[in-house]
């Protein structure tokens, strides 16, 4: 069953390779999807500081009445957050807010602080190693079960590489059809970070492309069960976001298998029009 199949990180955790993604689900209205999520089978669920929507996720857990040890739960550091005592109260802080006594991961949401996305040439790595510490730390004393980066580039990825005791166990980063950054993947699987693929819809703009719908009706599925399947076969832990839960049962029905010559032709497809979400920093807008 799809909702079962893990991933290995460097440290012998696994992590579900199919994931409930919670972007812009506001905080009073997160804890029915996600409890929704984990009684249908779902067992990671990824959340943010900036989300503002971690106190409902932790209601959602708690209200699903799935043992905690279940659940595999992510959360990211603010990408504002560049220094260590920042860092450090921003994990505590997210345990509270969460109820839980633990996360199973958490990672740096960007390696730049979100104003200066596609605006600033300082990747601020003295900062990031500062954040990482905190979670190293966080990891040491328990409250985190694996540690991780969002965003990160090669360079970034060389930075923590290369000065601390940790290497990055994710790297979540956007991918999928029209946006494939296969240097960036085969440079984190090739020291073994595991890759995962957040708005694997391209933030349900690939449903607007006549190639993608084209390679859909071939395999007789959904737009958004090829997106997610083509994340899946390049062994990606996928992310989509979803709230109502047709959609979620749809996400998971991704058992058939994209052929070789199709995932190529895939890939080679150009980049999508975000539209309405373009301005996003991620989608490379600028705030």
């Amino acid at each position: 069953m799809i909702l079962d199949e893990t991933l290995t990180l460097t440290n012998g955790v696994k992590i579900p390779q199919l994931a409930l993604g919670t972007w812009k689900i506001p905080d009073d209205q997160v804890a029915e999807v996600v409890e929704n999520a984990l009684q249908m089978g779902y067992q990671h669920i990824d959340t943010a500081q900036a989300y503002h929507n971690e106190t409902g996720v932790g209601q959602g857990i708690k209200d699903s009445g799935i043992a905690r040890d279940k659940i595999f739960v992510n959360s990211k550091v603010e990408a504002e957050i560049k220094d260590y005592d920042g860092a450090n109260k921003s994990i505590n802080d997210t345990l509270s807010r969460m109820g839980l006594d633990y996360l199973d991961m958490m990672i740096i949401h960007n390696p730049q602080p979100w104003k200066e996305v596609n605006q600033s040439t300082d990747r601020h790595f003295e900062g990031n190693l500062e954040a990482w510490r905190a979670l190293e730390d966080a990891l040491k004393a328990g409250k985190l079960r694996a540690i991780g980066v969002s965003s990160f580039q090669p360079e970034d990825l060389q930075n923590l590489l290369n000065n601390s005791d940790t290497k990055p166990m994710v790297n979540q980063i956007l991918c999928h059809i029209g946006a494939t950054p296969r240097k960036l993947i085969d440079f984190s699987k090739d020291h073994d970070i595991v890759v995962e693929a957040f708005s694997p819809v391209a933030h349900g703009e690939a449903l607007n492309n006549r190639l993608i719908s084209q390679m859909a009706q071939k395999y007789q599925v959904s737009v958004a069960q090829l997106c997610i399947r083509y994340d899946w076969q390049l062994n990606t832990v996928v992310l989509p976001k979803a709230a109502h839960r047709n959609h979620m049962k749809q996400n998971t029905e991704i058992d058939f298998t994209i052929s070789d010559e199709d995932m190529a032709a895939l890939e080679k497809i150009k980049s999508l029009d975000y539209g309405s979400s373009s301005h996003f920093p991620v989608f490379g807008g600028k705030l």
